[in-house]
């Protein structure tokens, strides 16, 4: 009876019912019908404890200022700077959807945003180019799953808050990993790019005053982040008020700088925010009365001591987990993965060695590759929709990127002191 509501919760999720609720029955049952002797009291008090955290007001800081971002001419910006730099290559258009994910991370920090933004930006003209449109369907939904590695992506957010950890050093070991699935998609995009003829988009490579140009109007755009980080390392504000200044700081670079952004944008801006951080904290809120309900029956514990059963060593423990984030990753949104996942192994790792930082950026790269598998992921069909691509074609072009994510999760898996290398100057 003690672990019918994680099936309660499994049933409700594979009915399509979202995955907030699916928790919130879930745990009201447990209260409600199980553990009777727990006053309905505390567990409404949950709902409303759940989001009594001062970090959690970063979260609607951060989408909002992605969505100014997109209506204010940056996103553009970074499309300009991406196509200088890699327009030359084989698959110029693919290799500059890559890049611009890359670059997006630190101004959507959503996958699923990316996605949709690339699907009806980029596509469409990729296939003027020639482009396959099931092959810039996935390119597209492959590189969005490094936009939340990127900082400020959320995810680095809601770990750091799960697992105790530095929300600073938490951006800072995200830049390593977001690089490693860039350079492996970028390989990948080349090689294929070469067997099937796809043409670059500049006949040569940008000369050093092109780029020097081309830097120079996007900069204001790719400066951001690296404030965001600087402030953060320096103790100039949390990560709440660095949200609030980069929110300022876009709606002037908008207004005044780009001049792309217009006073009825403002009304869309509020909307996109509203709907995300309601979407987000919803999930928060389920999952810590499911907490609850997790740690009064001692589940944690028990799944815990079950793995540490299975074996003492940190690699192949670290081996067992990933799997276990790939398969979840392929059912269950990213977020609300890990809201889900890390609270059982974070204690598990960190009790063999592993740095929970090191973890973070192991589990959400794990997560946002499960976000483009089947048969439920979410970047997989967010692509698959706008660009009218059946889900079948969509996997037949896309396994070629799926593993060189894989690799990429290897290599971020077994090089903890490269990706420790700028959480530890922090």
């Amino acid at each position: 009876m003690a672990y019918l509501p994680i099936v309660i919760v499994l049933l409700l999720y594979f009915s399509s019912i979202p995955i907030a609720f699916a928790l919130l029955a879930g745990a009201l049952f447990y209260f409600g019908f199980i553990n009777v002797g727990m006053p309905t009291d505390l567990i409404l008090q949950k709902f409303i404890t759940g989001t009594a955290s001062f970090p959690l007001l970063a979260i609607p800081f951060f989408i909002m200022a992605g969505s100014v971002m997109n209506y204010s001419g940056i996103s553009s910006k970074l499309m300009s700077m991406a196509e200088v730099l890699t327009g030359h290559m084989s698959g110029g258009l693919a290799q500059v959807n890559v890049v611009l994910s890359t670059l997006m991370g630190g101004v959507s920090g959503s996958a699923n945003a990316d996605a949709a933004m690339q699907s009806k930006m980029l596509v469409p003209e990729m296939e003027k180019r020639g482009y396959s449109r099931a092959f810039s369907a996935a390119i597209t939904a492959a590189s969005s799953s490094i936009s939340p590695v990127i900082p400020p992506g959320i995810d680095l957010i809601i770990y750091a808050l799960i697992a105790n950890v530095s929300v600073g050093k938490m951006f800072a070991a995200g830049y390593m990993p977001g690089l490693i699935m860039c350079i492996c998609l970028m390989v990948t995009v080349s090689i294929i790019s070469k067997k099937r003829g796809y043409t670059p988009t500049r006949e040569k490579r940008a000369t050093m005053n092109e780029i020097l140009h081309q830097l120079v109007d996007s900069i204001w755009a790719l400066v951001l982040p690296l404030v965001v980080i600087v402030g953060l390392r320096f103790g100039i504000f949390t990560p709440t008020e660095a949200g609030a200044f980069l929110v300022l700081v876009t709606f002037l670079i908008g207004f005044f700088v780009y001049k792309q952004l217009k006073l009825e944008h403002i009304k869309l801006i509020l909307k996109d925010t509203i709907y995300g951080t309601g979407t987000v904290v919803l999930i928060i809120v389920a999952a810590s009365v499911f907490g609850y309900y997790m740690t009064w029956e001692r589940i944690p514990q028990v799944i815990s001591s079950g793995l540490i059963d299975v074996t003492t060593n940190k690699w192949l423990m670290l081996g067992i987990i990933n799997v276990l984030l790939l398969v979840m990753g392929m059912f269950i949104e990213g977020g609300a993965a890990l809201i889900l996942i890390a609270p059982l192994v974070v204690p598990v790792v960190v009790g063999l060695g592993v740095d929970p930082i090191h973890f973070g950026a192991i589990a959400i790269v794990n997560i946002m590759i499960g976000g483009i598998t089947p048969p439920f992921g979410s970047m997989m069909f967010t692509t698959c929709t706008i660009t009218k691509t059946p889900v079948q074609d969509f996997v037949r072009e896309g396994w070629p990127m799926i593993l060189a994510l894989l690799v990429a999760l290897v290599i971020i898996t077994f090089s903890p002191k490269l990706i420790m290398f700028l959480p530890n100057l922090i």
